[in-house]
């Protein structure tokens, strides 16, 4: 992803087709989850804790708190909430690469450099970051959370849980609370995922094109570096939007209530973490979250980039072996 309008440039590359990100968005996703969803886990745990309600209780650091699930509920505890998580993961990255280049490549492109300014690509991000969280985000993360909130030990299997899987989730959410709770939180979701995709692709699309100065001889970047770039990028956005995400995580666990609106709803929650555990409340699993996030985006990015260079060699190749048979 340079910051060339789409992929090309002016450097004669076929640009990407959507079923390219498709499959390099998709398959990347995979990796991250698969990687990092355990960090996710410990993150709303920690989140989701009012043990910092009681005066003079030491508050519970994310070693502790993975420490506490892996020995109630087994290792596997830390990987509830997946099948959620890899249900949504390649259709979310496929509309998040697809949906970023699309947005990128309406901007218009400087006539000397044929690139797109810095603005233009933290508007494209901006936006497919919100595109991505009403198209999927938003209720793969309601059900992703109701199950991560479960403490239940997945070793015992008379400790039955209220949510046996994602789909169990999905469907006693809907019967119970209307289609409607899948989307709770869709305006704290959207304006998450919003600024973390515009700082996440802009860091992303110039700390690449700096790296490719710096290194004239190179096409193109090898993967460590790319999963470097990515961890970078990663980690600035959470730091930007951590109550946000701490609020949104605590509307999504909680049950709907009659003729309450999302807003009032939204307001307690921020006024009641506020009056009863204090101003660090609204950073409540930020480490975790940082070492979810930035990890996942380092494999993200290089997974993608892996994926779509071979696609495209692939591709390149083909059309190379259909000319000699013409």
């Amino acid at each position: 992803m340079s910051a060339k309008n789409g992929n090309g440039g002016g450097n004669g590359k076929k640009k990407p087709t959507a079923a390219v990100h498709l499959i390099a968005g998709g398959g990347a996703g995979l990796c991250e989850a698969l990687a990092c969803h355990p960090l996710d886990t410990i993150k709303v745990r920690m989140q989701l804790s009012r043990r910092n309600r009681a005066p003079g209780v030491k508050r519970k650091g994310f070693f502790l708190v993975g420490k506490e699930i892996v020995k109630r509920e087994t290792p596997l505890g830390l990987y509830k909430g997946l099948g959620a998580v890899v249900t949504g993961i390649v259709p979310k990255m496929a509309i998040r690469f697809s949906s970023f280049e699309f947005y990128k490549s309406l901007a218009k492109v400087h006539p000397e450099t044929g690139r797109i300014s810095a603005k233009a690509v933290f508007i494209s991000g901006l936006v497919a970051g919100a595109t991505e969280a009403v198209a999927v985000v938003t209720p793969m993360e309601v059900i992703k959370i109701r199950l991560q909130a479960q403490h239940h030990s997945m070793a015992d299997p008379l400790d039955i849980p209220k949510y046996r899987n994602a789909a169990h989730a999905a469907y006693t959410v809907v019967r119970e609370e209307g289609f409607r709770t899948l989307y709770r939180g869709v305006t704290l979701t959207a304006l998450r995922q919003s600024t973390n995709q515009a700082v996440n692709f802009t860091a992303y699309t110039y700390m690449k094109q700096y790296a490719l100065n710096l290194q004239p001889n190179i096409s193109e970047l090898p993967s460590y570096q790319h999963l470097l770039l990515g961890l970078v990028s990663g980690a600035m956005g959470p730091l930007s939007n951590a109550p946000i995400d701490t609020i949104k995580t605590r509307l999504q666990r909680s049950e709907a209530r009659p003729g309450e609106s999302a807003l009032k709803r939204i307001t307690i929650i921020a006024k009641d973490m506020f009056k009863h555990e204090g101003f660090r409340a609204f950073y409540q699993g930020i480490t975790p979250r940082i070492m979810r996030v930035a990890p996942g985006q380092a494999v993200t990015f290089m997974m993608y980039e892996f994926i779509r260079g071979h696609i495209e060699r692939f591709q390149v190749s083909g059309d190379n072996d259909n000319q000699y048979r013409e």
